[in-house]
């Protein structure tokens, strides 16, 4: 039976994530416009308004800016931990975790000045998400426990703990009843830069340029990426997986705790179980899109708080903001095509007489040559392979 299959092309061109990208972002619309027609809507309303609201003037500038802080934050605290192969699934929690930590500071030390409160906010922020993922990190580096689960498992338990310090020790006595906590001190907002936008971009902006210097210029960058795309060559070069783990795990939870400080200081006023807005989970997507790199989160985060604000902006044309979501959906599934296409080529293969003998010989590795069998399975291989480490490191292709 003729069937087909996916052939690595000898030849790929640059930039294939960039280019996957834009291709995600054309396919997203042309399918959104279809969604939008049969909605009885105009595409080219809806988007000439998401646009605008998105892009045109130093308010809707800022707006972007502010939507794109925490995705950028939450994003690198997933890349980084990508640097090393691990997938921290719990930024939403950890984000959570470091604003319950940013907001205790805030009510314990209110008679700070305000550069010196932000700043013993913002260690602290890092420190509760450090402490959502210590469990995490501690059961994936000793026990090989997946982190997945265990990151995605403590976003409920960071979200119930504001929940009950809602209805509980932090409840505002002000509140007339109503359960929320009560507001941090004025002097703890982040300076504004302008329109909406605050301090909080720079913070990010910051962070994303050390990481991306750090992850691919410095011995430890090296050693990270080393040890996440080829462990056996990084314990033959004396690298401790175990350390790289937690650093890596840690790291990332630091950031995400970061993302929830800088939230709660520069666009919240208070503490509340929806302060995380979904942020963390679209990190993943951020971080994804940008192959896990750093430098690629910025350009992502940017697009998805246009997106974003746009979905919030066509409501008064009648649609539904959840149109945002989807065109994140579809600019995912768009990229995460076009870059296979990019990498891969379709053959078709099978017992036909179509099919050529160098088909069915590179398909079927036992008619192989001894050769190519050599190459294939690396038991057979001389001592000399088995010894060479792999230098080409660096995140996975989507």
């Amino acid at each position: 039976m003729i069937r087909p299959v996916l052939v690595r092309r000898d030849r790929v061109m640059p930039a294939t994530q960039a280019a996957g990208f834009f291709v995600g972002i054309v396919v997203a619309l042309v399918l959104g416009a279809i969604l939008l027609l049969v909605s009885d809507h105009s595409p080219a309303e809806v988007y000439e308004r998401m646009f605008e609201s998105a892009f045109v003037g130093a308010d809707s500038l800022s707006r972007t800016l502010e939507r794109a802080t925490p995705l950028a934050l939450t994003g690198l605290s997933v890349a980084v931990a990508g640097s090393m192969g691990l997938w921290n699934i719990g930024a939403e929690g950890q984000m959570m975790a470091g604003a319950i930590a940013a907001t205790g500071v805030a009510m314990m030390a209110d008679g700070l000045s305000g550069p010196l409160l932000i700043a013993l906010m913002v260690v602290a922020g890092i420190a509760g998400g450090m402490a959502l993922m210590i469990g995490p990190a501690l059961a994936r580096s000793h026990l090989r426990v997946s982190e997945i689960i265990t990151t995605l498992m403590l976003v409920y338990v960071a979200i119930r703990v504001v929940e009950w310090l809602e209805t509980g020790p932090w409840k505002d006595p002000d509140s007339f009843g109503f359960a929320v906590i009560e507001p941090i001190p004025e002097q703890a907002s982040l300076p504004g830069l302008f329109g909406r936008a605050n301090v909080g971009t720079l913070i990010a902006l910051g962070l994303l340029i050390v990481f991306s210097v750090a992850v691919s210029r410095t011995a430890w960058g090296y050693e990270l990426r080393l040890a996440g795309s080829s462990p056996d060559t990084a314990r033959y070069a004396g690298i401790s997986l175990r350390r790289k783990v937690l650093t890596a795990l840690l790291l990332s939870g630091g950031i995400a705790g970061l993302a929830g400080a800088v939230q709660l200081a520069g666009s919240a006023t208070r503490l509340e179980s929806g302060l995380s807005n979904g942020y963390g989970f679209a990190g993943i997507i951020v971080a994804a899109l940008a192959l896990m790199r750093p430098s690629g989160v910025a350009v992502v985060a940017f697009v998805f708080g246009a997106v974003q604000v746009g979905g919030q902006s066509i409501q008064t044309l009648g649609v539904s903001s959840a149109i945002s979501d989807i065109l994140q959906a579809m600019i995912l599934f768009g990229a995460l095509v076009a870059v296979v296409f990019f990498n891969y080529r379709i053959r078709w293969a099978g017992p036909s007489a179509d099919s050529s003998a160098e088909d069915r010989e590179e398909l079927d590795p036992a008619d192989s040559s001894a050769e190519d069998r050599e190459e294939l399975d690396p038991a057979d291989s001389s001592a000399e392979d088995r010894e060479a480490p792999d230098q080409s490191v660096g995140a996975p292709d989507v």
